[in-house]
């Protein structure tokens, strides 16, 4: 399977969420760490979003918290106020919704937001939970066996890992 450039789908995400991005002081753009966080960077940097850049890191927020303990590279979550904003909610690769629903907890624990449009460089399908994106960069069909990991944070890149059985 060839995996399409980032570049190129960010560019097509910015123009695709302009249309959300209407009145710029109630919108704030949150990435989830680490890939989300990447390209929420580019996103808020091309759409000349004037609120500061959320952060979030949703370890703690997982449903398999319990099952695989603490990631080692736990981040802090950094969030302007959201009380009441539009928020954009972007993340590399939805598959299950699992990170999105955690994702979505853990913003309702800092305010109510009015909105959250959900953005997502990829969609490789095989949901779990009714979460679909509003703004997707591309649909690929990816096999459960194989999983697709961005890497960066500068050149930003594309590639396929098999999981082990």
């Amino acid at each position: 399977m060839a995996l399409p450039q980032p570049k190129q789908l960010i560019e097509k995400m910015a123009k695709d969420l302009a249309s959300y991005v209407q009145d710029e002081n109630d919108i704030v753009m949150v990435g989830i760490h680490t890939g989300g966080a990447w390209i929420a960077k580019q996103l808020h940097e091309n759409l000349n979003i004037k609120s500061e850049l959320g952060l979030l890191d949703i370890s703690f927020y997982r449903d398999d918290f319990s099952q695989n303990g603490l990631h080692p590279s736990v981040k802090d979550s950094q969030l302007p106020d959201i009380e009441n904003k539009t928020i954009i909610l972007v993340d590399d690769v939805i598959m299950s919704g699992r990170t999105i629903r955690a994702a979505m907890n853990e913003l309702f624990d800092y305010g109510r937001p009015e909105k959250i449009i959900l953005a997502c460089l990829l969609d490789v399908g095989h949901r779990e939970l009714p979460i679909q994106a509003d703004v997707v960069g591309e649909k690929l069909d990816c096999p459960l066996t194989q999983r697709i990991k961005l890497s960066g944070p500068e050149d930003l890149t594309l590639s396929i890992v098999t999981l082990e059985k």
